[in-house]
């Protein structure tokens, strides 16, 4: 495998791990050689994921809980270090659907959303951050630091039926968007993708998988990106929200265009993944022609606030 797209040995949280995305990313992440702590709600499902990677010849622990909830955080940290000495790469994944109207919209529909979107991305990410801070003040230079955030298209459209979804998804661009800007200093890389995937919260909307085809919204399209977010040819990307899916001229990997911080420009990619040992290869394409454009678009990793201690 290329150096660059390596994690071998780096150790990443996940949350919502049991199914759709969360094991999607999972398996991809232990097959690009990094060991898990996987989160999910109490079950056989999470489970039944660090089986699976250890019979793959992988690492992975569980540490079950709502994500929503500090001691779980506090739980997800501690396991890291407890189990592997370190942490690297934060992947928050953890979501719940609550659809009506806003109009018919009780406030416990609305808490349960945004609770679990918003706040379980926010209690992973500031543990995390505080935890990376203190590692580069104690080491005295910037710190390995990954942090993937899964928000969604809904808070750009508008989805008809899910205001408290597309209200947390819409923080949730944010709060990666000011935590690149704050704590890029201490080495930290946080991004968001928006993923187009066939999985059970969407099942709904998208339909059954093509029968006698490659399924274009399969999950395991969105994984290759977030493989390489959390790697080292990511270190210039910083404070990005990827719209992600795939079908990408094949239906073989991810399409991914994305905007970035206001005022830093912003460029489009479309990245062709191979699924071998979880490869990802980026490919740097203008929109609409899918031709090339430069890397500089994306080189971000300066983006600091001198002001933050």
């Amino acid at each position: 495998m290329d150096e660059t797209l390596a994690i071998a040995g780096r150790v990443a949280i996940v949350t919502g791990a049991g199914n759709g995305l969360g094991r999607a990313e999972s398996l991809a992440l232990a097959r690009a050689g990094a060991r898990l702590v996987l989160n999910d709600l109490p079950g056989d499902a999470v489970q039944a994921v660090a089986d699976q990677i250890a019979a793959d010849g992988g690492q992975a622990v569980v540490a079950a809980g709502d994500v929503a909830e500090w001691s779980t955080g506090e739980k997800l940290l501690a396991t890291a270090l407890e189990q592997y000495g370190r942490l690297d790469i934060v992947v928050n994944n953890a979501g719940v659907l609550r659809d009506r109207m806003v109009f018919t919209m009780s406030p416990e529909e609305w808490d349960l959303v945004i609770r679990v979107h918003l706040r379980g991305h926010f209690v992973t990410t500031r543990l995390a951050t505080a935890y990376w801070r203190e590692q580069r003040n104690a080491a005295g230079r910037p710190v390995y630091a990954r942090i993937v955030n899964t928000s969604s298209e809904a808070f750009l459209l508008g989805s008809l039926g899910q205001p408290n979804y597309a209200a947390a998804k819409a923080g949730i661009a944010a709060l990666t968007v000011t935590t690149a800007r704050s704590c890029s200093r201490y080495g930290v890389r946080a991004n968001a993708i928006c993923p187009r995937a066939r999985t059970a919260m969407t099942a709904e909307l998208m339909g059954p998988a093509p029968a006698d085809a490659v399924d274009p919204l399969a999950p395991e399209h969105v994984a290759p990106l977030v493989v390489y977010l959390a790697g080292p040819a990511a270190e210039t990307i910083n404070g990005e929200v990827f719209v992600v899916h795939g079908g990408g001229g094949r239906g073989d990997g991810p399409a991914a265009g994305t905007f970035g911080v206001p005022g830093f420009g912003h460029a489009r990619w479309h990245v062709d993944a191979g699924f071998g040992g979880g490869r990802a290869r980026p490919c740097f394409r203008r929109p609409g022609a899918l031709g090339r454009v430069p890397v500089r678009g994306h080189d971000r990793a300066g983006l600091r606030d001198d002001r933050v201690p």
